[in-house]
């Protein structure tokens, strides 16, 4: 029996999944999470052969839960379910250690035969996968290093005054540079700023 654990908030997406999965007779949910920290006390307590861990989740996200995980449990399979298709959280998901990537809106289909090639040993990657180089190359090409850096921080929840001390710079000149970037990527504002740096997370 191939036991799956999930890591995923959403319920309807658990329910679908558990619904379509009970009719397999070589396959049975174990358990899921709605967090990293979550995520890592139940693979533990019941050692899946198999987890679907999503990207961004409280607490702990994907890519360190998924290095726990195999630190922890070497030979369990992990396989990123997320939104994310963009090539750099592809890659941080494979350097982890993962062992598949498909995408949520990805047929059920789907995440079956994920579950059953990795657990035989092979790696599985979501068809639907595409890799927007010029879109990436664009945005670093835009921004210098330094907005970059501040960018990260940004996704991380941090204020300026955060960033300043953590980069050892005034809060004037972080302030300057948020809103030099808000120019440069055409933006309206600090909200927009933090959407674009939440969604830019996995791509420096």
């Amino acid at each position: 029996m191939i036991t799956v654990a999930i890591a995923e908030d959403h319920q309807a997406l658990i329910d679908g999944i558990r619904s379509y999965i009970k009719y397999e007779d070589d396959i049975s949910i174990i358990g899921h999470a709605n967090n990293g920290e979550e995520l890592l006390k139940l693979v533990r307590l019941k050692q899946p052969k198999v987890v679907l861990c999503d990207i961004r989740m409280p607490k702990l996200d994907g890519i360190e839960a998924t290095k726990t995980i195999l630190k922890e449990l070497p030979h369990t399979k992990v396989i990123a379910f997320t939104m994310f298709d963009r090539e750099e959280a592809v890659k941080q998901m494979l350097a982890a250690g993962a062992h598949g990537y498909i995408l949520k809106n990805s047929s059920l289909e789907v995440v079956l035969e994920a579950i059953r090639e990795v657990t035989c040993g092979k790696t599985y990657y979501d068809k639907k996968i595409h890799q927007p180089n010029a879109e990436k190359n664009s945005t670093k090409s835009v921004l210098s290093s330094r907005e970059r850096e501040i960018l990260q921080l940004i996704a991380k929840g941090r204020t300026s005054h955060q960033i300043a001390d953590e980069l050892f710079i005034g809060k004037s000149t972080v302030d300057t540079h948020r809103k030099n970037m808000i120019r440069k990527l055409g933006l309206s504002g600090a909200g927009e700023l933090l959407r674009y740096a939440v969604e830019k997370k996995y791509e420096f």
